[in-house]
């Protein structure tokens, strides 16, 4: 089984807001099932959010497909993501940047220099906000998919064969080269909150606000939720050394884990806290969340 520690509900079993997310992604993405956004579905809510986010920063609007997959690319590299990585890799693939993708994966840097600051997530408040949403996106998306998920994109790992990716990609391409008209993701979000100064009038900015007020709900869960703000606010947002420590009490253990190391929460961190699936998600969603507003750009676009 590719999920750990969650049992997504399926498409053909999905209801309500569920259901709603699902055909929306399908219709949108071409992929009858995206098991990166699955592992949310124990909560309605924050799958809407996420999604919406995904949609509005990655996939809708004019700015470059390529583009957006370099930061996504980016970020999944930095959190040390192999199941975004890959998958990324595939959607590079299916912009016809076929050099590039394999260039990224084996750790090359791409020549041309603003590329290269792409892949380095090093925006400026003159790129459109569809990049700093996608980095944003991303860096919730890792951390929730590196817990929750195995790092295979494909059965029996065949997103290692540079083969099967150019494949993947050549039959994502059609999906992924249509433009989505911005903003048809907001009907599904259960908040609307303002959208931050940064994403200007961008849909970006109400998906991610939306995402930040249901994910940041998980707190209610965490004993001393403020103690692990201030911990991840302190953290140097490096990869904690093997032997770290970290709190006895198990959920505040998880949230902080789903921010600063998400790929080592194991059974025994997942059983000791004693929590259901949805809980578990909201959790690791508040840990998430709590990291990924670190990355949140300071400048407000021109």
């Amino acid at each position: 089984m590719s999920f750990r520690h969650v049992t997504p509900v399926p498409p053909r079993s999905a209801t309500g807001l569920v259901a709603e997310v699902y055909r929306q992604q399908a219709a949108d993405t071409g992929l009858p099932r995206m098991p990166a956004l699955m592992v949310l579905s124990p909560v309605p809510e924050l799958l809407a959010a996420t999604w919406s986010l995904l949609r509005e920063a990655l996939m809708a609007g004019p700015v470059p497909r390529t583009d957006r997959e370099l930061v996504a690319l980016g970020v999944s590299l930095a959190n040390r993501c192999p199941f975004c990585v890959n998958a990324h890799a595939m959607f590079l693939h299916a912009t016809g940047d076929h050099r590039l993708a394999e260039a990224v994966l084996r750790g090359e840097r791409p020549a041309d220099p603003r590329q290269a600051r792409l892949l380095d997530v090093a925006l400026s408040p003159d790129d459109p906000p569809e990049l700093a949403g996608t980095a944003l996106a991303f860096h919730f998306i890792n951390r929730m998919v590196s817990a929750l998920h195995t790092d295979d994109v494909l059965p029996g790992g065949l997103q290692r064969s540079r083969a099967v990716r150019g494949l993947a990609g050549r039959m994502l391409s059609r999906a992924a080269a249509r433009p989505l008209p911005p903003g048809e993701s907001l009907r599904l979000l259960p908040v609307t909150p303002p959208s931050p100064a940064w994403a200007g009038r961008s849909p970006v900015g109400t998906a991610y606000a939306a995402l930040v007020e249901i994910a940041e709900r998980g707190a209610e869960l965490v004993p001393q939720a403020a103690a692990v703000r201030e911990e991840i606010a302190a953290w140097d947002g490096t990869h904690p050394p093997l032997g770290s420590p970290w709190p006895a009490e198990p959920v505040r253990r998880l949230a902080l884990l789903a921010a600063k190391a998400p790929y080592r929460i194991g059974e025994a961190d997942v059983a000791a806290a004693g929590l259901d699936e949805a809980g578990l998600v909201g959790v690791l969603a508040f840990g998430a969340v709590t990291a990924t507003r670190r990355h949140e750009p300071r400048g407000i676009p021109a």
